[in-house]
């Protein structure tokens, strides 16, 4: 008698929660989704654009983050869940090539490709999971009810133009963002518990930091994709060494401590469900859409140094101010700290003052953009020498000690 090898990602060994080829390969689509997205806010810039783009930004994070909850529970080196990705990966180009247009003409692509990615993905997992503990069976079907029901509304809003698509399909982001804070309650089903949600935090940690990567790199291209197609001037260098610095701050702000201090609390954490669930799959979407704002601010700066629109001016301060705000809760969630990095609150407030200095268009763009990433990298200076100064003492003790 043969047995079915159970597709699973093992627990507890050194490399269980490395993240696969297969899981890189699979993100390479959301670079293309990024792009798209930094692209369109671009040519939308007002108040109806800036929500349409925010919707679809949020549901191109929902994919992924849920997918990589998926490859977090099932191994991606076994073949069935391999061929799985490569399916999801082809619904995602075709969710990615119509970003743009969503709205209008390519809607229903949009979220037949969306729901596609959501129902299938979990119906394959219900059938991954059949010989494993019936809770965990249970988990998934109810997360399927909750997919269901919002791709009633992701349909529907296709088959329907204007506000009607964007309330629609708000309705139906707005019924899977709450699903998870409801533990994905169904009559007669029950509720899921964080003990269902028992995930490898190393996969988690990594695949989020490796997210953020994928929209720092966008940020990267759009800055050296302008910058080569302007003439060389003085003006132009300093815009794109504004830009370039502006990223490297951010990657700072991340990745120099706050990453690796989460990483190494949910990797040892009891409860790693519950973090998961607050800092990585929720407040996680406010760091990246920073990032993304960002961009389209830096190739604002680029193209028009010497001058920025109101929205324009909301874009180059809002990107950051986004971005800081998403580590400031992220960091405090994941620490025993009272309040969020006094640092981060700091940078958060100067770019919330300089907001309506900015609307009297009293900064050039070129100027404002500089401000915004002196601000960034004071917070990351700033952030670095506190956290030194504290490691200072408790090495000197461990020395003493020994």
């Amino acid at each position: 008698m043969s047995i079915s090898r159970s597709l699973l990602r093992g627990r507890g060994s050194h490399d269980s929660g490395k993240v696969g080829m297969v899981e890189l390969f699979f993100d390479l689509v959301f670079v293309f989704a990024v792009t798209q997205l930094s692209h369109t806010l671009l040519a939308h810039l007002s108040i109806l654009g800036a929500v349409q783009v925010a919707l679809l930004m949020i549901a191109v994070w929902w994919v992924w983050i849920f997918t990589s909850w998926i490859t977090n529970w099932l191994d991606p080196e076994t073949l069935p869940v391999r061929l799985g990705l490569f399916g999801l990966m082809i619904a995602g180009l075709l969710l990615s090539s119509s970003i743009p247009e969503a709205f209008t003409e390519r809607g229903l692509m949009f979220a037949s490709a969306f729901v596609f990615m959501q129902v299938g993905r979990t119906l394959f997992a219900i059938w991954a999971v059949r010989r494993e503990p019936l809770a965990m069976t249970r988990n998934f079907q109810r997360i399927l009810v909750w997919l269901m029901v919002s791709a009633v509304f992701w349909i529907g809003g296709a088959l329907v133009e204007g506000e009607q698509r964007l309330r629609c399909w708000a309705l139906a982001l707005l019924i899977e963002l709450i699903s998870p804070s409801l533990y994905f309650w169904v009559p007669g089903l029950g509720r899921s518990t964080l003990s269902d949600w028992n995930v490898e935090g190393n996969h988690m940690a990594e695949r989020c930091g490796l997210f953020v990567i994928i929209a720092l790199g966008e940020s990267l291209l759009v800055t050296g994709a302008t910058f080569a197609e302007l003439t060389l001037s003085s003006s132009a260098l300093l815009a794109f060494l504004v830009s370039v610095l502006g990223s490297i701050g951010m990657w700072w702000v991340y990745f120099d401590s706050g990453a690796e201090r989460a990483h190494h609390r949910i990797a040892h954490s009891t409860d790693p469900g519950r973090q998961a669930r607050i800092a990585y799959t929720y407040l996680h979407v406010l760091i990246v859409a920073g990032v993304i704002v960002s961009a389209v601010a830096d190739e604002l700066v680029l193209t028009h140094p010497d001058h920025a629109s109101d929205a324009g001016i909301i874009v180059i301060i809002g990107g950051p101010w986004i971005f800081l705000l998403g580590n400031a809760l992220f960091k405090w969630v994941m620490s025993d700290r009272s309040w969020p990095p006094l640092s981060h609150l700091v940078g958060i407030g100067l770019l919330t003052l300089l907001l309506p200095l900015a609307l009297k268009h009293g900064f050039s763009a070129l100027l404002l953009g500089a401000l915004t990433t002196t601000i960034v990298l004071l917070v990351a200076l700033w952030e670095t020498l506190a956290l030194r100064q504290t490691s200072l003492p408790v090495a000197s003790e461990k020395a003493a000690g020994e």
